[in-house]
């Protein structure tokens, strides 16, 4: 990608920057198989162009991972800050099922795990959304809203699923998130 320290000229920032949005819009309709080429037609420019940037597929996938969950991080956090603890985490995951991973196909691929190492792709950006999840579960525990045998990994595994439902059975979707979020609270 060139020298950290030497900044990008105006034009190649501009075309870094539209390649990694029409890498997501890309990732988000159709998932991650779509090829470097594709994603370049798209975007209007040659193929060099994105090799320029980003040498190989994994090095995009992982520059537009790391992206997409730095965003989702800064709005979990909001949620969390927002002064509602106790229901930042069924926001957060209502969020995740429905509002980002039903239209995004890659970020539901990426948070599953579906054929991708995010620890091994993007180890930052993995800690941080497993860490602000952490936050989000002790919050609503310490609140007593959620179950307080819930683990961050069974609280990832839920979100996935969701997601799943939200993307393979929209027609119950809601219903069965629903379902979800109630059996994850505390009981009265």
């Amino acid at each position: 990608m060139g020298d950290p320290a030497k900044p990008l000229r105006a034009d190649a920032a501009r075309n870094r920057e539209l390649v990694l949005e029409t890498a997501y819009a890309t990732f988000a309709a159709e998932g991650l198989s779509v090829p470097i080429d594709e994603i370049a037609r798209r975007a209007g420019l040659g193929a060099g162009t994105i090799y320029r940037h980003f040498p190989t597929k994994n090095a995009l996938f992982a520059a537009v991972i790391e992206h997409r969950l730095q965003q989702i991080v800064t709005a979990g956090r909001t949620l969390l800050d927002a002064g509602e603890p106790a229901e930042a985490l069924f926001g957060f995951i209502q969020a995740m099922a429905v509002d980002w991973g039903a239209a995004d196909q890659g970020l539901h691929q990426v948070i599953a795990g579906d054929g991708i190492d995010l620890d091994e792709l993007a180890p930052a950006a993995e800690a941080q959304f497993l860490s602000l999840l952490g936050e989000l579960l002790t919050a609503a525990q310490q609140a007593g809203t959620a179950r307080p045998d819930l683990t961050v990994r069974e609280a990832k595994a839920i979100i996935v699923g969701c997601q799943a439902v939200q993307s393979h059975t929209p027609d119950v979707a809601d219903r069965v998130i629903t379902l979800i979020l109630t059996g994850l609270r505390a009981k009265p």
